[in-house]
């Protein structure tokens, strides 16, 4: 009885954080719809010219595609970071709202890149996007940091190693995120590429008991 009394409060702390987050993932992803735009043609607008004004918008189509899978695995992250999470403190607070305030820059810097890519200015807008994104995986670190350390937050039934794991995981993203930030100046569709991958990468890492 005491045990399920103690997870029930554990859960019941981290409850509102957690709810709170879910609703800024949310919004931010609500939010990249926003950039897709109903073309406008010249003429009468035969299917042949939509079809040109469509296939034209494809940066915004690619933007909005590697943002939200990218927001959602943020998300998921997020979600199995907390299961671990057994209690909350202001510095975890802090930490996780710098997260998410980094997290609802991702629409400004998402119509950033699908207005600029494909001109001058593309190699600039891209490298300012995969920056949003160091920044965000400097958030998870200091999240993370701010539970783990010592295992101060973590539950006690948590593992050593499942600590381990998602700490050597979230060290992994920031230099490569830097490197995605670094291409974005000789390469842009280099740099979108590895920023897809990383969402991948993300997706399939460890990040659960």
């Amino acid at each position: 009885m005491l045990e399920t009394e103690t997870k029930h409060g554990a859960e019941k702390e981290t409850g509102r954080l957690e709810a709170f987050s879910d609703g800024v993932y949310s919004i931010a992803m609500t939010l990249l719809v926003l950039d897709l735009k109903v073309p406008h043609v010249n003429g009468p607008g035969i299917p042949g010219e939509l079809i040109r004004a469509l296939v034209a918008q494809w940066p915004s189509y690619l933007a909005f595609v590697t943002s939200f899978f990218t927001i959602l695995i943020m998300w998921v992250n997020h979600h199995a970071m907390f299961k671990l999470i057994g209690k909350v403190s202001r510095g975890l607070m802090f930490s996780n709202g710098f997260l998410l305030m980094m997290t609802t820059v991702v629409p400004f810097t998402t119509g950033l890149v699908a207005e600029y890519l494909q001109k001058p200015g593309g190699r600039f807008a891209t490298a300012i996007y995969c920056a949003s994104f160091v920044f965000i995986s400097v958030g998870y670190n200091l999240t993370w940091h701010s539970a783990a350390h010592n295992r101060r937050l973590i539950r006690s039934d948590v593992p050593d190693r499942a600590v381990q794991t998602i700490t050597r995981n979230y060290r992994f993203g920031v230099p490569s995120y830097l490197v995605a930030t670094a291409c974005a100046f000789i390469n842009p569709a280099l740099s979108m590429a590895i920023i897809s991958a990383l969402w991948i990468f993300w997706s399939i890492t460890p990040g659960k008991e």
